[in-house]
């Protein structure tokens, strides 16, 4: 009997998810969980302390990312939901990848280099090790199936290397995992559709997923447009009424693109009602999993638990193998 392969990721908490953070990951964890893998999907709460955050506002974040999770679609009879820093033992796996990880493969990182260049004031540690703690997280859990974005790519390739050094030096346990480049289209932001959706540049460039109907409206109605062709914004239009846009309005709307003459407060108004009735299910199912806290809790308990007895198990033989007690 062929071994389920294992699918291991995380989201980081930080704020509220957009529609670009849905269709380049938890839409394609809902999808990857009803094919036939072993799934383990975790809040990356302990990655997400390398940048300037308020402790005040980390558990609301965790508990909303939870929630999206859910209302999304991932089940925990399905998979295995956990909170990163409720399986603490990750980071000792981390601490061990460190002493066989060679700095310059961290240094050469481009999201080290890019998060460097943005957060200047504070370049820690963990900025640059956070690839080695990526590492342990996949590789605790035996993942071997990484569903990834382009961005992601470099440091799944680190990951292999990493299980290739351990496996070099102390004897073979890792696995090498493989990436599946999930390729999501970029939704780019509605203030400037040259540049990608980010919170980072304030909430009237993006829609979150868990927003109003009269929120997806206003935000819509206030969108990007232009009065002579621009490749940019009617690409940026394009992508939203593929991905969202009901078959009606795709097909109404495909004639006016083709003939660059494009209404815009037509088709922003069309785009507002389909992206809400999109997620109209998902709002819905979150509205419900906020009114039974403690339904959620168990969730995110069972998860743990299920998450620290395959870790401990993994633990056992890398101790044995490096000659701890």
């Amino acid at each position: 009997m062929n071994k389920r392969n294992i699918i291991v990721s995380g989201i980081q908490p930080s704020g509220e998810l957009h529609i670009g953070n849905y269709l380049g990951a938890l839409k394609n964890f809902v999808k990857l969980q009803a094919e036939d893998y072993e799934c383990t999907f975790f809040i990356a709460d302990l990655h997400s302390m390398t940048i300037d955050y308020d402790p005040k506002e980390k558990a609301k974040q965790t508990m909303d990312l939870v929630l999206d999770y859910l209302a999304a679609g991932l089940d925990p009879e399905k998979s295995t939901i956990y909170i990163q820093s409720q399986v603490p033992v990750c980071t000792e796996l981390a601490w061990i990848f460190n002493t066989v990880t060679p700095v310059a493969e961290l240094e050469r990182m481009t999201q080290f280099k890019d998060k460097a260049q943005k957060h200047t004031q504070n370049i820690n540690v963990g900025l640059l090790d956070y690839p080695v703690l990526m590492a342990a997280d996949i590789l605790i859990n035996r993942g071997n199936v990484i569903p990834v974005g382009q961005d992601q790519f470099q440091h799944v390739e680190l990951t292999r290397k990493i299980a290739r050094y351990f496996n070099n030096r102390f004897g073979q346990i890792f696995e090498e995992p493989k990436e599946v480049i999930t390729n999501t289209p970029k939704i780019m932001s509605l203030a400037d559709p040259t540049k990608k959706m980010s919170k980072s540049h304030g909430p009237k460039s993006y829609i979150a997923i868990n927003d109003s109907p009269e929120t997806i409206a206003n935000k819509m109605k206030k969108a990007v447009s232009t009065t002579e062709y621009d490749k940019a914004v009617y690409d940026f239009y394009a992508t939203l009424l593929e991905e969202f846009g009901s078959e009606e309005n795709r097909k109404y709307f495909t004639t006016q693109f083709k003939e660059k003459d494009i209404k815009f407060s037509e088709l922003k108004k069309a785009l507002a009602e389909d992206i809400a009735e999109y997620f109209k299910p998902f709002r819905e199912k979150r509205a419900e999993l906020e009114k039974d806290p403690q339904y959620v809790r168990e969730i995110l308990k069972t998860g743990a638990a299920r998450a620290e007895a395959k870790a401990q198990e993994t633990m056992k033989e890398v101790r044995k193998k490096i000659g701890l007690l």
